[in-house]
Parts: C-alpha cells; sequence; structure tokens
C-alpha cells in the first residue's frame, strides 16, 4: 500500500478559497449599483422616446383639427409595455388660446427598478423638457 504524500495532494486551501469570495464580494459591490442605474437609464429613454412621438403626433393632429388631442386614443397611440410597466403616461391639454399642450410621464411607485426615484418627466409643446428640477432631458 502506498502512503499518501502531502505534498501531491492537489485542491484548495480555504484562505484561496475565502481570497476568491472577498475578490467577488468587492466587485459585486461595485457592479449592481451600476447596472441598476443602467437599467433606470434605460427605462427613462424609452419613454423621452415615446414622449417625443406623443410630441410628434400632437403636431399633426393640431394642423388637422386646430386644437390638440386631449389624450392617447384619440392620437390612436397606445403607451409601449417597456414604457407602462415603469411610466403612467399623462396628457395636459388646458382649453386656452393659443393651444398648448404638456406630456407628463409620472414613474410608478414601488418598482423594484427603483424608477419611482427618477423624477417626473415633461415635454411641452414649445419642446421644453424637464427631468425632476432639471431644466433639460
Amino acid at each position: 500500500m502506498q502512503s499518501v504524500n502531502a505534498k501531491h495532494v492537489k485542491g484548495f486551501t480555504l484562505i484561496e478559497i475565502m481570497l476568491v469570495v472577498a475578490i467577488m464580494g468587492v466587485i459585486a459591490a461595485i457592479a449592481i449599483p451600476q447596472y441598476k442605474q443602467y437599467v433606470i437609464r434605460g427605462n427613462r429613454a424609452a419613454a423621452q422616446s415615446f414622449m417625443m412621438d406623443v410630441a410628434s403626433r400632437q403636431k399633426q393632429f393640431l394642423l388637422d383639427a386646430r386644437a390638440y388631442a386631449p389624450d392617447l386614443p384619440t392620437l390612436a397611440l397606445v403607451t409601449p409595455n417597456d414604457v407602462a410597466k415603469n411610466y403612467t403616461i399623462t396628457l395636459n391639454v388646458p382649453n386656452v388660446v393659443p393651444p398648448t399642450f404638456t406630456i407628463i410621464a409620472t414613474p410608478i411607485p414601488g418598482k423594484p427598478q427603483a424608477q419611482a426615484g427618477d423624477g417626473n418627466l415633461t415635454l411641452n409643446d414649445a419642446g421644453t423638457q424637464t427631468h425632476g428640477a432639471i431644466t433639460h432631458w
């Protein structure tokens, strides 16, 4: 029978495994918050794109009807699923002369993506864009 020599035993020591786990923990602590911010920015970009489409349709509607549409169904628009799961899109069309409109995207609270902390997006007929307190997207 052969005896097992300690020099020939292969495997990882506990210290090596702990070191790898610690390195992975540091990488995860940096990467996960960055990924969440990336997802929030992507959701915001989808909402902004849809809002630009709505504004374009509103201007076309104004040429035909001499007024802005009061809601999305009048414009034959439906909020896309990727926007609807994170934002509520509303139109504010006051009865004033000259006609005006404001499109408001309000984040839905309680979402796991933390979109609610991102702030409201607005776009009006003059092209003014706001994101929370910031005056440009």
